[in-house]
């Protein structure tokens, strides 16, 4: 997230996952004696972003940022990257001001499959984790002469 922690009313909070954080993952189990094993794999789809209040727009709208096609979500931001729409992000419309820091949630969607040694598988219920973090939104006011 940048700026980290922090955001300024209508401004965007850029968000991203580096795809070397969130990679297809597998593990397998085995019966012994038996010549039996399975697959599980989970695989990252989505990421979805809850910005804590309702005075607040995602972008997308719906709040799911989706995998890029190199594993990553969102973009980092970058020097000079200030005139563009980040591929993934959180714009406060109020500062949080006495009430506290608003709570952004940040949630990954885990597609999870399984196979066997005796053809079977399928899909499971997608696997879903995510944490929570404290973002504190700043106004800036000017004077006009």
């Amino acid at each position: 997230m940048a700026p980290t922690g922090k955001s300024t009313v209508n401004l965007p909070t850029w968000i991203w996952l580096d795809k070397a954080r969130f990679k297809k993952l597998s593990v397998t189990a085995s019966l012994p004696g038996t010549g039996l094993s399975a697959i599980t794999t989970a695989e990252p789809v989505s990421l979805h972003i809850e910005p804590g209040t309702a005075d607040a727009q995602t972008y997308p709208a719906s709040g799911e940022c989706a995998i890029n096609e190199d594993g990553s979500i969102g973009a980092p931001y970058a020097k000079g990257k200030a005139d563009q729409t980040p591929p993934c992000d959180v714009s406060y419309l109020r500062s949080s001001g006495s009430d506290g820091p608003y709570p952004l949630r940040a949630t990954v969607t885990w597609k999870i499959s399984w196979t066997s040694t005796n053809g079977e598988g399928g899909d499971l219920p997608d696997g879903t984790f995510g944490t929570t973090q404290d973002v504190t939104v700043q106004e800036i006011q000017s004077v006009n002469r």
